[in-house]
C-alpha cells in the first residue's frame, strides 16, 4: 500500500468516541478484544490512556491503539543506548499499549498504518518523550515491531523501544 492508494486515503483515524462501535471487534486475541470493548473508554475518560481508532469509509473499525505516558529505567536499555543518555534512574518515554487489527483485515497492512500514526503522534507531542515503548503481547507481535525495527530490552525481550530520534528523519520529507 502506497500513498496513492486509494484505499489508504480512505481511511481515518480518530480519537475514540461514543459513536464507534467496539462490540464486534475480533481481533484473534481475546485479552486485546475484551480491552477494546469493554475496558477502554474507561481508560479513556480516566486519563490513562488515549485510544485511536482506524475507520473504513463506512465507518467500520479496522483497528486500534492507545498511547500513555511512561518511563523506562536506564539500567534496562542496551548499555550502547543508556551511555548516550543523561544518568536519571528513569528516561521519560511514550507506551503504545496496545495496537490491534480486526481480522477480518489482517494483510492489509493496517497494523503498518496504525503504528506509522502513532509514531507521528509521538513526534508532535509537546511532552518530552526519549523513545516509544511497546510490550509485545506475544511472539507474532514481537517479530512485527522488530521488523519495524523496534529493539528488545535486554532483559525483557518483548518489551521493545525505538527512540523518537530515529523515528524523526523517518517523517521529515513527508511534513509529519
Amino acid at each position: 500500500m502506497t500513498a496513492s492508494d486509494p484505499v489508504l486515503r480512505s481511511l481515518r483515524i480518530d480519537v475514540l468516541g461514543p459513536q464507534h462501535d467496539r462490540r464486534h471487534f475480533a481481533s484473534g486475541v481475546d485479552a486485546l478484544d475484551r480491552y477494546f470493548q469493554t475496558q477502554i473508554g474507561q481508560d479513556a475518560r480516566k486519563n490513562i490512556a488515549a485510544p485511536f481508532v482506524l475507520l473504513l469509509p463506512d465507518g467500520t473499525v479496522a483497528g486500534y491503539y492507545t498511547l500513555s505516558a511512561t518511563s523506562v529505567h536506564l539500567a534496562d536499555l542496551p548499555p550502547e543506548t543508556a551511555r548516550k543518555l543523561p544518568r536519571y534512574p528513569l528516561v521519560p518515554a511514550t507506551l503504545l499499549g496496545r495496537l490491534a487489527v480486526d481480522r477480518r483485515f489482517h494483510g492489509h497492512g493496517y497494523g503498518g498504518y496504525l503504528l506509522a500514526d502513532a509514531l507521528r503522534r509521538c513526534l508532535r507531542s509537546e511532552i518530552a518523550s526519549f523513545a516509544v515503548i511497546v510490550d509485545a503481547y506475544d511472539d507474532n507481535a514481537r517479530r512485527f515491531y522488530e521488523a519495524m525495527s523496534f529493539l528488545a530490552l535486554p532483559d525483557t525481550p518483548r518489551k521493545l523501544f525505538r527512540p523518537l530520534a530515529d523515528i524523526a528523519p523517518l517523517f521529515q520529507e513527508s511534513g509529519a
